[in-house]
């Protein structure tokens, strides 16, 4: 019993300590992984980079000429100088907060006043509109905001390290995304905590990355204990551009995307494909995924000759289209708001009563009386499709071109709207009526049409539709809309109408007021009359 019992002891004994052992080795290994990975793979990446370039099969650095290195040279020369202090650039200085210190910042006032007086710049909205330019690019940043524009006040703002500026063609790989990520995570929560659309973004590429994923964990661990080592300014600043340096590559959803290759610059390029290199010096095995936020859906296939010929047909369309400034569209809307705004019932009171709240529908009888009102009539001024779409409006502006002699236009227009709503069995006889009545050759009510929109009607006709004459339609309305419109509101017959329904309300009035007179001297006439009888008769 006494040696089963030793035996026992002496095997658990053994066991345990193989266990630690084991234990030990594991540890030393990944120790010797970590610090291979943290030198050995960036030095292996550069000598694989270094003999492609010399094989000749490696991806060409892109042209100092091209379109975006010339615009990043311009914005780098630009923030040099402004970074210069002895050449009159601006102050970087450390700004006390509350409980710490914000060390190495500007604000945005001073960059803003900065460019107008060295560039000339006499707008300050087009110092603003440059400044936000080179901070989309991610040579200056907001220390305490995602969103990479500038802003003319206090706002701090930070210089990005020249090794993250764009003319190094940084084209991160979703690996050193990961990493940034993931590193994150193990920094101080209450700074660098992930914000929502992050946190997406590093559970789906650790679905993508899923059997390499304890690599990137190494490679993140073993960085953050490199960034605990340095100094806690120096671990601030460096966060930071590294944060900004993934807000211009990976941005927040809805703001733009500066890294993405311009149509006009694809044009004008050699090559237009950018140069992908590894921030943290990991190589993504396979080929490069896109960003998890731009995934693309398409079936990777090789493009044919008519593929390229239609996207280049494509690209010139899209270069060709006329595009609007949306200050414009904002004016416009604007313009047209405040000058609707008294026909809207739900903005502006409506006499006699709001239909929409109440019983009463006056308002909407009102509306479809034949005698307009004032406020009806001035909408007929604001343009020819509003004068069109009251009945009365129309058949007042019919009785004007009648004593013009040119109602056949309008009443051409108002037979094509009256095509477009007939059943489909009637259309067809329908359109050869109008094309007998105001296109033929010796049409009652023939109209003026150019040679394009008469053949173009004519070729509709011989397979006739609701919409034949669109063309030809189109045509007339503007004819009418630059030509009789015009006139319209300078004649006779509008001002009157206009000028009578502003006299009608104060003809009411003034009756209300005599009448009302007429009843008060009645009234105390009689008072009069009461009051001296009993007066004569008390005595």
């Amino acid at each position: 019993m006494v040696l089963v019992e030793f035996g026992a002891r002496y095997a658990g004994a053994v066991h345990k300590l193989f266990s630690q052992f084991m234990q030990f080795a594991c540890k030393v290994a990944d120790l010797v992984y970590s610090i291979l990975c943290r030198s050995c793979v960036p030095a292996l990446v550069k000598m694989a980079e270094g003999s492609k370039d010399q094989g000749g099969t490696g991806v060409a650095e892109p042209e100092e000429d091209s379109p975006n290195m010339i615009v990043y040279r311009k914005m780098e020369d630009i923030v040099t100088r402004i970074q210069d202090e002895k050449a009159g650039g601006v102050a970087i200085r450390t700004v006390k907060s509350f409980l710490s210190k914000i060390p190495s910042v500007v604000s945005g006032a001073d960059i803003v006043q900065w460019l107008m007086k060295n560039l000339s710049i006499e707008d300050p909205a087009e110092a603003i509109h440059l400044g936000s330019l080179i901070a989309a690019h991610g040579y200056i940043f907001p220390i305490s905001d995602h969103v990479l524009n500038l802003k003319d006040d206090g706002t701090l703002y930070r210089f990005q390290s020249p090794y993250f500026w764009p003319s190094n063609c940084w084209e991160p790989e979703n690996t050193d995304y990961a990493i940034y990520l993931c590193k994150r995570t193990m920094q101080n929560k209450a700074r660098l905590e992930l914000a929502d659309y992050e946190a997406e973004n590093l559970a789906r590429l650790q679905r993508a990355f899923a059997r390499k994923w304890e690599f990137i964990f190494m490679q993140a661990e073993a960085q953050v204990k490199i960034d605990r080592k340095k100094d806690k300014a120096e671990r601030k600043i460096l966060d930071s551009q590294e944060r900004a340096f993934w807000d211009v590559h990976r941005p927040v959803p809805g703001c733009v995307n500066t890294t993405e290759m311009d149509i006009r610059k694809c044009r004008r390029e050699k090559n237009p494909h950018r140069v992908k290199k590894s921030v943290y010096g990991v190589p993504d095995d396979g080929q490069t995924q896109p960003s998890p936020i731009h995934i693309s859906s398409q079936p990777t296939r090789k493009p044919t000759k008519e593929d390229v010929q239609k996207e280049i047909t494509f690209l010139n369309i899209q270069l060709d289209r006329h595009c609007m400034k949306v200050s414009k569209v904002a004016d416009s809307l604007m313009i047209y708001t405040e000058q609707f705004m008294e026909y809207d019932p739900f903005v502006m009171g409506v006499d006699p009563s709001n239909p929409w709240i109440s019983d009463d529908t006056t308002c909407w009888d009102m509306e479809a009386s034949r005698e307009p009102s004032q406020q009806r009539v001035k909408k007929w001024s604001y343009s020819l499709e509003e004068a069109l779409k009251d009945p009365v409006g129309r058949d007042q502006f019919l009785r004007f071109l009648e004593s013009e002699f040119s109602s056949e236009n309008l009443r051409f227009w108002l037979a094509v709207q009256d095509l477009k709503r007939r059943p489909l069995q009637e259309v067809s006889t329908r359109a050869q009526e109008i094309w007998q009545e105001f296109l033929a050759e010796g049409a009652p009510s023939s109209i003026n049409l150019d040679s394009h929109s008469y053949e173009r009607t004519s070729q509709n006709l011989k397979d006739p539709g609701r919409y034949s004459f669109e063309d030809a339609q189109e045509h007339i309305f503007k004819l009418m809309k630059s030509d009789s419109y015009a006139r319209f509101l300078r004649s006779n017959i509008y001002q009157d109408l206009l000028l009578a329904r502003k006299k009608q309300p104060a003809d009411t009035e003034q009756g209300r007021r005599t009448s009302l007179e007429k009843f008060t001297r009645s009234v105390g006439k009689s008072l009069t009359g009461k009051r001296l009888t009993g007066l004569m008769q008390s005595s």
